[in-house]
């Protein structure tokens, strides 16, 4: 071979390196880290059309517990509201066999804007370790709208047979907001 062809075979090899190199570098890269990030976004999306699928599924038990929840919740009014609280109160300690006794009813208000309020109930109850524990279950099974919060168990005697309750619960009250084309 002359010099002539192996100067320009070597030409042509120099010029298709670098073709390769910067084909590699401004092609290749850019659509391997294009091509990665799109697999990682459809496999992002396909997650959440899996869990917006699994929640179409349960939008009929969720919808029903939302709406027994509704019903369930503590009146408007600020008196029939304690009310309900107290009457539930009674109803349990009559259940669990037990005394409730320093029922103090506090309104939290939410922030303005929010369509609900809750009304803080602390209670003491008094009496043996199966009644407080039925107390507890008859709260925690009753559809009203109250969770317990706090609960504090302390005993009254040595042998542990006389034990005081202290107890929060929360109660629920929806505040609808109001419409304004209704108050024109």
């Amino acid at each position: 071979m002359n010099n002539k062809s192996r100067e320009q075979l070597l030409g042509i090899l120099a010029v298709t390196a670098v073709l390769l190199m910067v084909g590699d570098k401004f092609v290749l890269q850019p659509l391997t880290d294009s091509w990665k990030a799109r697999t990682k976004r459809i496999a992002e999306l396909e997650k959440q059309v899996d869990e917006g699928a699994k929640k179409l599924e349960r939008e009929r038990a969720v919808r029903d517990k939302w709406a027994a929840m509704k019903a369930n919740t503590l009146t408007n009014d600020v008196s029939a509201a304690e009310g309900q609280a107290l009457r539930a109160f009674e109803r349990w300690g009559r259940d669990a066999n037990l005394t409730v006794s320093g029922l103090k009813p506090a309104w939290k208000r939410a922030a303005s804007g929010e369509e609900h309020q809750t009304l803080e109930c602390r209670a003491d109850a008094t009496g043996s370790l199966s009644s407080l524990a039925r107390f507890l279950y008859q709260v925690e099974r009753d559809p009203l709208a109250m969770k317990v919060d706090v609960v504090d168990l302390t005993t009254r005697d040595t042998e542990g047979r006389n034990l005081t309750l202290s107890l929060q619960l929360s109660g629920l009250v929806l505040t609808p907001k109001k419409n304004e084309n209704s108050a024109k």
